[in-house]
């Protein structure tokens, strides 16, 4: 079923980067949506005005091919800056790997660039007990796979956030904001396997620095991860009843 949601994506890429369009058309999937329900706001070069972040149902923010979440610079001011409104106003949000950073840094937490901790392909998680107890993680089970692709992480999640899902080589990797409709995951619940090996041909060096195979390897070691792509209809479900 589609839902009839209206979405606002606010991504960080450079205009010519393939990868835009794809984060729409992966996103649509996910949420069982068209890909004209996802306005996009190009952070690098602009803000979403506060009317405009009233008017949509839920944001949604995705990877970035060139950026660092530790990064500095007036448009990752700009974005850190909207994503305390979000935060703020309690807006309906569903943040996944630069966005987890940058949620985190932008409400007290800490982000690192850690390449020895860098995660990439399909990779084994857990819940922790907040997870288990929590009504979009909670029917993942203890342990589940998912999509990833970082080498940034985020060292220490937010005052008044809970750690849901944690992986052996980083410890956060999902949380929420107590009493707000806000997720943030380090993996990417909008991506299958055909999505992530279509972004990292886009971006091959990250496959030779972190994984250290040949791109034919690689993709034999990733699976499709159908329970994890159910998490942003789930997050849907719960927070509006679709």
């Amino acid at each position: 079923m589609v839902n009839k949601l209206t979405y606002l994506l606010l991504q960080v890429r450079n205009p010519q980067d393939p990868m835009r369009r794809q984060e729409v058309d992966a996103f649509a999937r996910a949420l069982h949506c068209t890909p004209r329900q996802i306005e996009v706001v190009d952070m690098l070069t602009d803000a979403p005005t506060a009317d405009r972040l009233r008017r949509v149902d839920v944001v949604l923010l995705g990877g970035s091919g060139d950026y660092s979440a530790t990064g500095q610079g007036s448009w990752l001011d700009r974005t850190l800056d909207s994503l305390r409104e979000l935060e703020r106003t309690a807006k309906p949000t569903f943040a996944s790997c630069w966005g987890f950073q940058a949620m985190a840094r932008a409400l007290g937490g800490e982000v690192a660039h850690d390449l020895p901790r860098a995660e990439l392909g399909t990779i084994e998680l857990f819940l922790t007990d907040e997870g288990l107890a929590d009504p979009v993680f909670a029917p993942l089970g203890r342990t589940f796979r998912g999509q990833a692709g970082h080498e940034d992480h985020v060292v220490r999640i937010p005052p008044g956030a809970v750690l849901l899902a944690s992986s052996a080589a980083v410890q956060n990797q999902a949380y929420r904001l107590l009493g707000k409709p806000i997720y943030c995951t380090q993996f990417h619940p909008e991506l299958n396997r055909n999505d992530l090996l279509g972004r990292l041909r886009a971006y091959p060096r990250y496959v030779e620095r972190i994984a250290g195979i040949s791109f034919e390897e690689f993709g034999e070691r990733c699976e499709d991860t159908p329970q994890t792509e159910a998490l942003l209809r789930r997050f849907v479900r719960q927070t509006f009843g679709e």
